[in-house]
């Protein structure tokens, strides 16, 4: 009976620092069918999303939502904790409990509170190993705490940076393309002589954004379900929003515009599939058109002002082939994280929102700017 204990506490203990690694310090994504990062993950968001769906209020839902990210992060850590320290008890508990205890004998609870102060390095002295190999699983418990605590505490500057970099380009994306964002808002504030070239210049960014957001969220998933800290914000919508123009400059711009967004298209729509892919989320057809047939005249419109060539219904149906490549998975990923998908943005209403907005924001005086639909009022 010990013999079987023992060898599952360090079956649980090797396991645990196996996740551990994989989770933190490995960069490479790993593909293994059965983890349990991605378990703890798949049932605590089902049954947090569950509450969130019933939840009529939106601002009530996202400050709901915004708190899993960071907690089930501590939560993670302390599921690790609690498995490291069981392990070490399991195998003190198959060493025969030889632990020196003041007025009892020792116990499986005796191995487990000396796992528990060991491993936090705590060293109250109430009881302490009697052989040699209790005092050696001491020490490497000793040890073990203090490295993983270590670890712990340099992983969460490295994650809370790649999330303030990714939090950046979103925030300076409401300038350009409305609180959300939408494709025809960003052609509507480069609809000037010099449009196009601007236009470009900032997909050049963005394939950069792209790249780093990618490499940031393949390595760390947990920061896929960390929220905005601005209302009517998401990195999903922002990819959504420079997905779309993307794919208008592809099926109707041309020279460096569409060169450029090629590689925008390309790089974006690499990282949303990894992306779903590392969540394990099935691209899936969207219930309603976001583009619909009469709004595509409304699109090819704003082309023309931002200095595109004369748009032809012809590249109509390269722009449903494009769309097709990347849609699927958008929609899959506004499911599963609860993230909406902005519009085009072309519609009547929308379109006369967004643009007094901006009138707004160009025409007033330094230090005389209202507050736009996209500023929360947070400090």
């Amino acid at each position: 009976m010990n013999l079987f204990i023992g060898i599952f506490g360090l079956a649980l203990l090797l396991g645990t620092l196996w996740e551990a690694f994989e989770a933190i310090i490995l960069p490479r994504r790993v593909t293994r069918s059965f983890r349990f990062v991605r378990l703890f993950y798949r049932v605590t968001w089902t049954i947090l999303s569950r509450i969130a769906r019933g939840m009529r209020r939106t601002k009530l839902r996202e400050m709901y939502l915004s708190y899993f990210g960071p907690l089930s992060l501590l939560g993670l850590f302390a599921s690790w904790m609690l498995a490291l320290i069981v392990a070490f008890a399991m195998l003190q508990f198959a060493g025969g409990s030889s632990i020196n205890v003041s007025g009892g004998f020792p116990s499986f609870k005796t191995d487990l509170y000396m796992s528990g102060t060991t491993f936090f390095t705590l060293g109250l002295g109430d009881v302490s190993p009697r052989t040699m190999l209790a005092r050696a699983l001491t020490v490497a418990e000793a040890g073990t705490g203090f490295g993983f605590l270590a670890i712990v505490i340099a992983y969460l500057p490295t994650l809370y940076g790649a999330f303030s970099q990714r939090e950046l380009n979103i925030s300076l994306l409401d300038a350009r393309a409305g609180s959300p964002p939408t494709a025809a808002e960003l052609l509507r504030r480069h609809a000037h002589p010099a449009g196009m070239d601007m236009l470009s210049q900032y997909l050049r960014d963005w394939e950069i954004w792209s790249a780093q957001l990618m490499e940031t969220h393949l390595s760390y998933p947990v920061l896929c379900y960390f929220r905005s800290q601005h209302d009517n914000q998401s990195w999903l919508a922002a990819f959504a929003a420079v997905l779309d123009v993307s794919a208008l400059l592809v099926a109707y711009g041309a020279s460096a515009a569409k060169f450029q967004a090629q590689l925008t298209l390309a790089i974006s729509r690499h990282a949303i599939a990894d992306v779903s892919e590392v969540l394990r989320v099935r691209p899936i057809a969207p219930a309603h058109d976001r583009l619909p047939a009469e709004d595509v005249p409304h699109v090819r419109n704003l082309l023309l002002q931002c200095g595109a060539p004369k748009c032809t219904e012809s590249a109509d149906l390269k722009l449903k082939e494009l769309r097709s490549l990347y849609e699927p998975y958008l929609n899959g990923l506004s499911r599963r994280l609860l993230m909406p998908l902005p519009t085009w943005g072309v519609g009547a209403n929308s379109a006369a929102s967004l643009h007094s907005v901006w009138g707004r924001i160009s025409s007033e005086p330094s230090g005389q700017m209202s507050r736009t639909a996209g500023d929360s009022g947070h400090f």
